[in-house]
């Protein structure tokens, strides 16, 4: 290289994230040609000569990470596989390089010969090429000759601090060619012997701007302001703006949320959370599956967000997590396996869905398989972001190490406004400027100790050649000395977590103006700004006008539209009245007529947990009970009969139908995980035996079924003998409501003609047990059994209707009066369709209930309810006596 003509006029030196595109930009501009534009790792890189490239992250977290998992460690022993523990050595390491420090003549401690340990096995691991900053410098210092050929006449360009490494380098390099130093005000130095040139920079015409805003939020909504406010008024280029903090991870989040509303460019130096992308979130689906498990919700989540990049996924069939159980959760391979065996089995074309199979045998195994995983499921970029994220620690803590990746963005600095960090932006300052987070712990930020090297081994000054404190301040006045256009210095009165900050030191005595949040800004950042601002404009929009009408109507004493108030025979209203009713909505229109038009004229529905739980709710215990009793008296029946039957053969068929139960219902609902799984279905098979063995039968003939449905549609196939045809109607007396269900047991006599329904509770008697009819229109279920069977069975069998609570003491309560009750009921639906035909649906007293699942689709306030009770009473007056009824 040495003896080939000069490539390069002159050579210009920058630093940090942000100078070297800007000043690509202005030698674009200006037509610069001959000019190359290096940083001083890059610098002495091409002093060096051959393939010699600087140290790079990536290399050195490789290194570190190698070092670390041998062996000769005393004091690093214990945290030297603990996540973090890669970067914060790398860390060390750097700033120990930075400062030109050599570890052999810091003395002989423990933890630094440990250190000088790492060191050493950190060159060996290095690639070849790659050169540690020290070596980098002496490889190029052996080569100073060449510079006048390489470089030509060097400009360091607004470094306002240069690293004690390079120093002897840039001292050798002013002895070949020709160095200046473009220095800004304030800048560190005295060790430089070159020609020193003052960087131009134009007064201020006007001080600094202080205010202070309520949190980190708030300013980064004014930020955001400001900037607008320059563009459209013409006082500034997005290029010419910039917004900085001494660190931004506490704005970071803020910016990305609120950016994409403003339409604006702004450029984040820094990088971009590489969580925020599709191939961080890819990432982020795998090491979600890894460390917490197989579960349907995660691998579905994982195979839609990597099917396009993985090839092990591109042989899956189109649509074969469509015919796998949604309610299922699936933990285990063993589940995944029958499950995907079973829906082969309904449909043949999926059988190539079977090859999802060895990879969740992969995904089972953990974060052992992490990098295994990775291979097979990930692309290029996103790989790469996984590598980075597991070479700065174990893949047991992949959670937070992805959260600190980086990806440059893909807009470009020079026609963008700037998000940095006050480093880059005073290498490469701009016109305009506001710098956020001026409080008493942000900036300047303060002196830490570092993790691996303590005060007590080494000063924190004498590690850190650059402290944060001093860089800091250093870095302010630089940005401010550049800032001709205006500068705006921002604090927030509270932090993130919402405690009390102060002002920084730095704002010294400078009036602050208190911006408010609800202030009316003089420009907005956005749309929604904008409409918050001119509420008369906000007012013009009907889902805005709508929502303030709902806001009013709710405040005001009386019954409004926003009541559950609409027109008399609402056509919706009509179907949800005329559909098939069971039990549950006939309960809801009884107990709750505003729930039901929400949930059966209006479709809402609330989540489902998807996610393993520790337990089941109590719905689903009672179906599983259910389930158990069914299977259990349909195994016994016809032969040899479950009214015949012993205590030893209802035993034996109850244990077969829980094996069942145990690993059917894995297949088809959410479960806990699998040893609290049959813990629950022993303790449902134990409250089961109970309601089995009360029996109560003597007579000859008797025949019993569980779970017999009726009103079922038609084309109904029960696949067994039931007591009668499932698909007759059967209506509530004196009104169009139609019934289905399924009675929870029934006993048929045959001489004397007679019949006992049962309705099964999982749950511990009420206090009030022997008082309960109707519970206000909580208990139907047994009236509504004993109503079946008078419609459904030929002749006039007599009928016992009674409840049976199963936990604790089992308790049997016999319904007094089943044709009175029957009355009461048909009563009680007649009033709640009337009034909900004329176009009233109230809350009722399900409607505040804790369990009601659809609690949160009313006003949270409980002032609302206390202002509508007279009203809602007034409305429902003729509902009031049967919610008080036994």
């Amino acid at each position: 290289m040495a003896g080939t003509s000069a490539l390069y006029a002159r050579t210009a030196v920058v630093e940090g994230a942000l100078a070297p595109q800007m000043r690509r930009a202005a030698a674009a501009r200006a037509n610069e040609c001959g000019l190359q534009i290096l940083n001083l790792p890059r610098l002495a890189a091409r002093l060096a000569g051959g393939f010699t490239v600087p140290l790079a992250p990536e290399h050195l977290d490789v290194a570190v990470l190698r070092a670390l998992d041998g062996a000769g460690f005393v004091e690093l022993e214990p945290v030297r596989s603990l996540p973090g523990m890669v970067r914060a050595v790398a860390r060390t390491l750097r700033k120990l390089w930075d400062a030109d420090l050599d570890l052999l003549t810091l003395g002989d401690s423990q933890r630094i010969g440990e250190l000088r340990l790492i060191e050493e096995r950190v060159q060996e691991y290095l690639p070849e090429a790659v050169l540690s900053p020290r070596d980098l410098r002496n490889a190029a210092q052996q080569r100073i000759q060449h510079a006048p050929r390489l470089l030509g006449p060097v400009c360091i360009e607004q470094l306002s601090f240069i690293q004690p490494v390079w120093r002897p380098l840039i001292e050798a390099l002013a002895h070949v060619v020709p160095v200046e130093w473009r220095a800004p005000r304030h800048a560190e130095t005295d060790w430089f012997s070159g020609k020193l040139i003052p960087a131009n920079t134009p007064l201020r015409e006007t001080r600094p701007t202080v205010v202070s805003c309520a949190d980190p939020r708030h300013e980064v909504v004014e930020a955001l302001r400001w900037a607008r406010y320059l563009i459209t008024a013409g006082i500034a280029r997005p290029d010419e703006i910039a917004i900085a903090s001494a660190s931004t991870s506490p704005w970071d989040d803020h910016f990305l949320a609120l950016v994409s509303e403003t339409g604006l460019s702004v450029h984040f130096a820094h990088g971009i959370p590489a969580l925020a992308t599709l191939d961080g979130q890819r990432c982020a689906a795998l090491a979600d599956v890894l460390l917490h498990g197989l579960s349907q919700r995660r691998v579905r989540r994982l195979v839609s967000l990597c099917h396009s990049q993985s090839l092990a996924l591109s042989k899956l069939p189109d649509h074969w997590l469509a015919a796998l159980p949604r309610g299922a959760t699936l933990p285990a391979t063993d589940d995944w396996r029958r499950a995907v065996e079973e829906a082969v089995l309904k449909d043949g074309s999926l059988a190539s869905a079977r090859s999802i199979l060895p990879l969740l045998d992969i995904l089972a195994r953990g974060p052992a398989a992490a990098g295994e995983a990775a291979d097979m499921l990930l692309g290029k970029r996103s790989l790469d972001i996984w590598q980075a994220a597991t070479r700065a620690a174990p893949a047991d803590a992949l959670e937070l190490s992805l959260r600190d990746i980086r990806l440059a963005a893909e807009t470009d600095a020079a026609d963008s406004i700037v998000w940095c960090s006050a480093r880059d932006l005073a290498a490469a300052p701009r016109q305009h400027v506001r710098l956020l987070g001026l409080t008493n712990r942000s900036w300047p930020r303060r002196v830490g100790d570092d993790p691996v090297l303590p005060r007590h081994v080494l000063s924190a000054f004498e590690l850190d050649a650059d402290p944060p404190s001093r860089a800091d301040r250093r870095h302010f006045t630089v940005v401010l000395d550049a800032a001709s256009g205006g500068a705006v210095l921002s604090r927030s009165r509270r932090g993130g977590e919402g405690s009390r900050v102060g002002r920084s030191p730095l704002l010294e005595d400078h009036p602050e103006t208190v911006l408010s949040r609800a202030r009316i800004p003089e420009h907005a950042y956005s749309e929604a700004d904008r409409l918050m601002a001119r509420p008369q404009d906000a007012a013009e929009i009907k889902r805005v006008s709508s929502a303030a009408l709902c806001w009013h109507d709710w405040h005001v004493e009386g019954l409004t539209p926003h009541d559950g108030q609409f027109g008399a025979d609402d056509p919706a209203i009509v179907r949800a009245i005329e559909r098939v009713q069971s039990a549950t909505s006939l309960q809801r229109l009884l107990r709750d007529p505003l729930g039901f038009v929400w949930r059966y004229a209006l479709g809402w529905t609330s989540p489902e947990e998807r996610e393993e739980s520790l337990s089941i709710a109590a719905l689903d215990f009672g179906r599983l009970v259910h389930e158990l009793l069914r299977r259990a008296v349909d195994s016994l029946e016809p032969d040899p009969g479950y009214a015949r039957a012993s205590d030893f053969q209802i035993e034996h068929a109850l244990n077969a139908a829980a094996a069942v139960v145990r690993e059917g219902w894995p297949l088809q609902r959410p479960v806990p995980p699998r040893l609290l799984w049959s813990n629950t279905v022993d303790y449902g098979a134990r409250l089961a035996l109970v309601a089995l063995l009360r029996k109560e039968i003597a007579e000859e003939g008797t025949r019993s079924w569980t779970e017999v449905p009726f009103g079922q549609s038609d084309g109904f196939d029960a696949g067994r003998e039931l007591p009668w045809n499932p698909t007759t109607p059967v209506f509530v007396p004196g009104t169009l409501i139609r019934l289905r269900g399924a009675v929870d047991r029934l006993d048929l006599r045959t001489n004397p003609f007679a019949v006992r329904v049962t309705d099964y509770k999982t749950g511990a008697a009420p206090r009030n047990a022997l008082r309960i009819i109707i519970g206000g229109g909580a208990e139907l279920q047994r009236a509504l059994y004993g109503l079946a069977c008078r419609q459904l069975l030929d002749g006039e069998p007599q009928v016992v209707s009674r409840l049976l609570y199963l936990s604790g003491h089992p308790l049997t309560l016999k319904l007094g009066n089943l044709d009175a009750t029957i009355k009461q009921i048909s009563t009680f639906v007649s009033e709640a369709v009337l009034i909900l035909r004329r176009g009233r649906a109230l809350a009722g007293p399900l409607s505040y209930d804790r369990a009601n699942d659809l609690r949160l689709a009313l006003p949270a306030s409980p002032a609302y309810e206390r202002r509508k009770r007279l009203a809602f009473a007034k409305a429902g007056e003729s509902l009031s006596g049967f919610w008080s009824a036994p």
